[in-house]
């Protein structure tokens, strides 16, 4: 059996399979961003999340085989990487498992683990690709100066955007009033006080904004829209960037495929991201993902025990994931 644990800012899953791509047992926790909660809240997350997928399972942490745990921001501070290798242990009673950042997650989830790029628009963002074995990334340097694109990104543009229309320096469109209803804001500097106090600047909690602009957006107000496109362009970029970092032939088209609450099936994001990878100088073939990132999670879990799963499982995986709504 292998365990997937895909780690982010607002939630942490964590997922059972086996060889055959069954899926044995699946759990859902709160965030397991250590900037945010620090070392000990990912540990509890980790904790209960291990605990809950094993008795769904109805296993023991001695059965998983290998185990993959992606972790957000995994790698990105030499001082916390020591500790966050450790926790699995600490659930697991075993070495079979390896960290890394959770956009290993997103591509070996929506490319199944085949070459291309995966691009992750959620809480923050960032692009991951693999090329014969070689390996790249771009974005995701944290939300205080890049994560662009990321929910995070466009709540901040979008409140910036609030901000403007309140005082006068740009007409205001259904974002102003939608966004005075939805936060119950009696004066519009009330938003300071919600922001900055009640939220505590959180990140998540900021990123739970975004959809009042993709919702406003879609009610016609043009600068809100304006954000969105803005969005796809830089999530865009990311992808040219890890292109360029693989090493890819200038003809070749190569698959990028995307995760993230934000882009949905039919939303706005997906369509922008899509008009900016049509608009670039290289071919990309863009596809919905395969397989939900946690489930990528487990399927490379079982790459790096040397067993990865054959074709007829993978079909099984993906069935799954569209029987589950994922």
């Amino acid at each position: 059996m292998f365990l997937g644990v895909d780690g982010g800012g607002s939630k942490t899953a964590f997922a059972l399979i086996d060889g055959a791509g069954n899926v044995l047992a699946r759990h859902e926790e709160g965030g397991s961003y250590h900037v945010e909660m620090g070392i000990d809240g990912v540990a509890a997350v980790l904790a209960r999340g291990c605990a809950a997928v094993f008795a769904a399972a109805g296993i023991g942490a001695g059965d998983v085989a290998w185990a993959f745990f992606g972790l957000p921001a995994y790698g990105e501070d030499r001082a916390a990487d020591p500790a966050l290798d450790a926790l699995p242990y600490g659930v697991l009673g075993h070495r079979r498992y390896l960290c890394g950042n959770d956009m290993v997650c997103s591509w070996a989830g929506s490319l199944a683990c085949a070459d291309g790029i995966s691009v992750i628009a959620g809480t923050g963002s960032m692009a991951y690709g693999e090329l014969a074995g070689k390996c790249a990334r771009a974005g995701g340097w944290g939300e205080l100066f890049s994560d662009e694109g990321s929910a995070y990104w466009i709540a901040r543009a979008g409140l910036a955007l609030f901000s403007r229309m309140s005082d006068g320096r740009t007409p205001r469109g259904p974002l102003y009033e939608l966004m005075r209803r939805t936060l119950g804001l009696h004066d519009d500097l009330d938003l300071c006080g919600l922001v900055y106090g009640e939220m505590k600047g959180e990140r998540s909690r900021v990123a739970a904004l975004a959809p009042m602009i993709t919702e406003a957006a879609a009610l016609g107000d043009t600068h809100a829209a304006a954000i969105l496109t803005a969005a796809g362009v830089e999530l865009a970029d990311m992808v040219d960037a890890v292109r360029s970092g693989l090493g890819a032939a200038p003809d070749s088209a190569l698959a990028v495929s995307y995760t993230g609450g934000l882009f949905g099936k039919h939303g706005p994001l997906r369509t922008a991201f899509a008009d900016a990878l049509t608009a670039r100088a290289h071919p990309y073939r863009l596809a919905p993902p395969r397989l939900a990132p946690v489930l990528g999670a487990a399927l490379y879990a079982a790459r790096t025990a040397g067993t990865p799963l054959d074709a007829a499982a993978l079909e099984r995986l993906t069935a799954a994931m569209t029987e589950g709504g994922d």
